[in-house]
């Protein structure tokens, strides 16, 4: 590392205090990761209402946050630290803006006023650096909700942090921040930004565009995704936007918390297991069966969903083929939330056939018990930037079942039958024929290839994805972006 580094890390959401998705995930481990390596790390994020406050500390300063033609807002700040680290965190409290049940919507969908709810966030974390006397060298934004901040420090407080280089990472494409461009005037930011080549999108703003397009270096999750979103299929429209900035690219594969996701030290299983001695699985998958009402059998294939239960995450291939599937001498049992038709037809599905189980909703006991418990683990997704649920399955040693997309094709090996060796099974097509076919594939690996099987199995178990090695990549490109903010432009 050649320099200690400031750095201001807002997201719109953090393990544990407001989760979503794999985002959270990440903004409550990458900061711990790169404090390790010496850089001083604050966090900031909004103080939903799901976040009690009697275990936070209250800055006693009131925040004001220019809101452009809206005037002038003041919020509260709370602080605590990140869980088994010295890495402080704030809190942004404004209760109009984020004194609600939901994170970015309700039954209804997405809250209209979301676009003013995280300019603010997004001015506010810049706001509440100056209170600090906070001095970052880098600002790292993360997806649309504060994909602003390049554009700001370019802008409305280019004198306040005229040295900051910022970078964005982009977890999911798919959600961007298409407002009206009257946002601009809330922004700050001039309506010189409002063309094609930044902000300007179907006579409104892309708040995620633009922040593509001025910010001083962009990652994604993974290598392949990086390259997916380049691609009309992958690009959700921005494909071409991102091919022009392909120079600051670059694609850094999420880490896992070994210290919550480890069969061997695991608190929420029924027996600890590990690779040298796996006797505890077969005790947990029992334990699952139990658990979710099913034959307790040890010699069928027990295969597990954890996830959203939305078209990304492959439900609706699911749907087409869970019949046929539980014809077959095989267990699924899933777990999640999401699209309602889904929710119904799962629970629908639980009361006709004995040897499948739906829990709606979600459950972290749950989660660690389905990812012990299994033999295999079902990802089918139509896209996943990285995917973090495989790559805890491999280390407990429960091969993942996956479609060849972002990061799942990043970590997932596929089984070859002549030399027996792999980590895993992957399809190719998102079609319910591939996806099928290949369980019953993998199946039929488990049934009559048991040698074969366990050898993947303890393979798996040993593959590591260390937040560390992330953060030395993510320092590398700390500094490819101070670089290109000194205008010492090289290539990625």
């Amino acid at each position: 590392m050649t320099e200690k580094l400031n750095i201001l890390f807002a997201s719109a959401e953090v393990v544990p205090f407001a989760k979503t998705g794999g985002l959270a995930d990440v903004s409550g481990a990458l900061p711990k990761a790169l404090k390790e390596l010496g850089h001083n790390v604050i966090v900031v994020m909004p103080r939903y209402y799901c976040i009690e406050t009697s275990k936070l500390e209250k800055i006693p300063q009131p925040l004001g946050v220019p809101m452009g033609v809206l005037g002038e807002f003041w919020a509260g700040v709370f602080k605590t630290t990140l869980p088994q680290s010295d890495v402080e965190i704030y809190f942004i409290d404004y209760e109009e803006y984020f004194g609600r049940a939901g994170l970015y919507g309700d039954h209804n969908g997405g809250y209209p006023d979301n676009d003013k709810r995280f300019i603010f966030f997004s001015k506010a974390a810049l706001q509440l650096c100056k209170m600090l006397h906070f001095t970052p060298d880098i600002v790292h934004a993360n997806d649309w909700h504060t994909a602003s901040l390049p554009l700001l420090l370019k802008t409305r407080f280019v004198h306040d942090f005229a040295y900051a280089a910022s970078v964005l990472t982009i977890h999911n494409l798919q959600h961007q921040g298409y407002f009206p461009k009257e946002d601009i005037e809330v922004l700050e930011v001039g309506w010189e930004y409002f063309n094609p080549h930044s902000l300007e999108s179907l006579d409104g703003i892309n708040i995620l565009k633009g922040g593509i397009a001025e910010a001083d270096a962009i990652t994604t999750v993974s290598k392949k995704y990086a390259q997916e979103i380049q691609t009309p299929q992958f690009g959700f429209g921005l494909d071409g936007h991102i091919r022009a900035h392909s120079s600051k690219l670059f694609g850094i594969l999420n880490g896992v918390d070994y210290t919550q996701w480890n069969p061997a030290t695991d608190p929420f299983i029924a027996k600890n297991y590990d690779f040298d001695d796996m006797r505890g699985k077969q005790l947990c998958k029992r334990d699952l069966q139990q658990r979710f009402g099913l034959d307790l059998r040890d010699d069928v294939a027990l295969i597990g969903f954890v996830g959203r239960f939305a078209k990304q995450k492959g439900i609706e291939l699911i749907a087409n083929v869970i019949h046929s599937l539980l014809d077959s001498d095989i267990q699924i049992v899933m777990l999640g939330t999401g699209e309602s038709w889904a929710e119904s037809f799962f629970s629908e599905v639980a009361h006709l056939r004995k040897n499948f189980a739906v829990h709606v909703g979600y459950s972290n006991e749950l989660a660690h018990k389905i990812e012990a418990g299994c033999d295999m683990f079902l990802m089918p997704s139509l896209f996943e930037p990285c995917g973090l649920n495989q790559i805890y399955s491999l280390r407990y040693g429960t091969l993942p079942i996956v479609r060849a997309v972002g990061g799942l094709d990043d970590t997932i090996v596929n089984f070859d039958e002549n030399s027996k060796t792999g980590n895993g099974f992957k399809f190719y097509d998102a079609t319910p024929e591939a996806l099928y076919n290949t369980v019953i594939w993998a199946v039929d690996v488990y049934e009559n290839k048991k040698e074969a099987f366990a050898k993947m199995q303890r393979f798996a178990m040993r593959e590591h994805f260390s937040w560390e090695d992330s953060a030395k990549e993510y320092t590398k490109v700390y500094e490819f972006a101070l670089r290109h903010k000194r205008g010492e432009y090289d290539e990625a």
